[in-house]
């Protein structure tokens, strides 16, 4: 990675491998500090703000501008406005109106922490700028020398300190490690190669990202040919993020471009260490973010070398969280039903209460239909009856059978991208400290956040309670199927009340609720569905619906809470929950 700094799409990129500043003057001489001064003067030029209409009566140039800055702020480290004039009079009119001046050191500032800031070091000896500092402390001492940059400046020209000093995110939003290990790919991907894998991913919390977009549209289509063979790849333009999907292994090639939704990644897929992925061909590729102009949006099974292969086309339409996760899980679901394993877009929970009966319940139901929502509202009202709850998957899971034929399930992520809209106010606000907020002044905002230990997501647990979650219809919100036919028409037909999480709206369904493999492969999972369902019935899993009302107008909150004490009541047997229902 040659390049110091550089801004792209609103991503700021800081080698510290190239350049790592340790004094306030290196900061002010650095690249990239040059480079963010170029990036606000653009930007400034371009909308013809009072600030440039200030600055552009000193100089006319830009360059100019940018380098009259880099002085000034330079000698404002060590020396007032005033006194600065005094000696140096040829930048005496940048300070005409300190006030004036003031406005463009905050707006330079506030340009800078708009941008989504991101530092990358390079796990090697060569390293020349990082030298020996250790990673965690490198950022938190380049942030305290941000912040010192920005305050020692201000101050000499407001005349005195601060005295309010808020300690915000100055320096960078996430911290990337990686090394240039080289990967075990068959000859077809050898064009992936030299890039950089991610080993260490740190995060300063809250990290707010926005994309272009805050809705997913359609289901991802099947090609026939490598999408991936004979592409070219600029290493210096991407980063693979050794994803743990369930028990599979992806490697995820991603843009620098689209930095937010591979960093995010952490908060859901456990990062894979370097003895799990050196000299072993992954079971998926996915390369997010390919420049080539088009819309491309599709899966390939590359049957001769076993692995299952995605591309995604660096575009607008495509700039959205949703997109990395869902085409990573058709992936994962598409190779698992070719294993005669049945992937349940849903959730579940183990129970645990306080007489140590075990409960293990599975909600399932495209998104939207009140999945992650019932199971909040399970924790926050069963607080007092479960001694333990432990959520194996939030999305997406899996039906498999251990060697005596019994159904068992487990899930794929270790996180939860969950809809903000449909959850108590005050549970993003709780979560704070370790979120990943996505697009949060708009509809379908949403928060990445960790939830559940990768050894409970992989394990095999038996299933007690199979429901489907039933977001569109009035009723009894906990019902039970007494035969597999009435059952399976309502899980087969996948219904649900479209909440805005994706382009469609109103009613509409997919097979299986689940557009993320099996509607791609209705054919091989018509065949599981009733194997497993027959199972289910004869080992006396109960199966049966949730209502949780999610998508009828006015039960956004109450379905949800209302399904939850009704799986409480039914587990526990205690009718104290009906008191608890009545008090709310």
């Amino acid at each position: 990675m040659a390049y110091k700094f550089k801004i792209v799409r609103g991503n700021a990129i800081l080698n510290f491998s190239e350049e790592y500043c340790q004094s306030r003057c290196e900061l002010i001489e650095s690249e990239s500090f040059s480079r963010v001064l170029k990036g606000y003067i653009h930007s400034i030029k371009r909308t013809q703000t009072t600030t440039y209409v200030y600055l552009s009566s000193v100089q006319k140039e830009s360059i100019d501008i940018v380098n009259d800055l880099r002085t000034v702020f330079r000698l404002l480290l060590v020396m007032d406005s005033e006194e600065l004039s005094s000696i140096y009079p040829k930048y005496a009119p940048y300070f005409r109106d300190i006030d004036g001046f003031i406005k463009v050191i905050e707006d330079i500032y506030l340009f800078w922490r708009r941008l989504q800031r991101y530092s990358v070091v390079y796990n090697e000896q060569s390293s020349k700028g990082y030298q020996n500092v250790q990673f965690a402390d490198a950022q938190s001492k380049f942030e305290a020398l941000v912040l010192s940059v920005y305050r020692s400046i201000e101050s000499k020209c407001v005349g005195h300190s601060q005295n309010v000093i808020r300690q915000i995110t100055a320096g960078v939003n996430a911290g990337l490690r990686v090394s240039n290990m080289r990967s075990y790919l068959p000859y077809e991907y050898r064009c992936l190669d030299n890039i950089p894998f991610i080993e260490t991913v740190i995060i300063h919390p809250p990290f707010i990202t926005y994309s272009k977009r805050n809705k997913r549209d359609g289901i991802f289509p099947e090609t026939k040919r490598n999408p991936i063979e004979d592409l070219k790849f600029d290493p210096e333009q991407w980063f693979c993020y050794p994803a743990k999907v369930g028990d599979l292994l992806c490697f995820v090639y991603f843009n620098v471009a689209y930095m937010a939704q591979g960093v995010t990644l952490c908060n859901l897929f456990q990062l894979a260490t370097e003895e799990e992925y050196r000299n072993r061909k992954p079971d998926m590729i996915y390369v997010y973010g390919y420049e080539d102009g088009k819309e491309h949006q599709y899966f390939y099974q590359d049957e001769e070398n076993d692995i299952m292969v995605a591309l995604l086309s660096a575009n607008d339409q495509f700039d959205y969280f949703g997109y990395m996760k869902k085409m990573m899980l058709t992936l994962h679901n598409v190779r698992k039903i070719n294993k005669k394993q049945l992937p349940i877009h849903g959730a579940m929970v183990k129970v645990t209460l306080h007489n140590d009966d075990v409960k293990n319940i599975i909600v399932m139901g495209d998104s939207g239909a009140g999945k992650s929502e019932t199971i909040e509202q399970i924790k926050v009202y069963g607080a007092a009856y479960i001694k333990e709850l432990v959520t194996v998957y939030d999305d997406m899971g899996l039906l498999s059978l251990d060697e005596n034929g019994k159904v068992k399930s487990s899930g794929t992520e270790i996180g939860a991208f969950v809809r903000l809209d449909d959850l108590d106010a005050g549970y993003s606000f709780k979560e704070l400290d370790r979120s990943v907020f996505m697009n949060p002044d708009k509809v379908n905002a949403r928060i990445v956040i960790p939830i559940t230990d990768y050894k409970d997501v992989v394990a095999k647990h038996d299933v007690d309670l199979f429901l489907y979650a039933n977001n569109y219809e009035e009723g009894e919100p906990l019902s039970f199927f007494d035969n597999i036919d009435d059952a399976l028409k309502v899980f087969r037909a996948g219904n649900r009340m479209a909440k805005g999480t994706t382009t469609e709206y109103g009613l509409v369904g997919s097979f299986f609720a689940n557009p993320f493999g099996p509607v791609q492969r209705q054919e091989q999972c018509e065949e599981l569905l009733q194997d497993y369902f027959q199972r289910m019935f004869d080992q006396g899993v109960q199966i049966g619906q949730l209502r949780t009302r999610l998508g009828i107008k006015g039960n956004e909150h109450n379905g949800p809470k209302e399904a939850a004490i009704e799986i409480l009541k039914y587990i526990t047997g205690d009718e104290m929950l009906k008191e608890l229902e009545d008090d709310e």
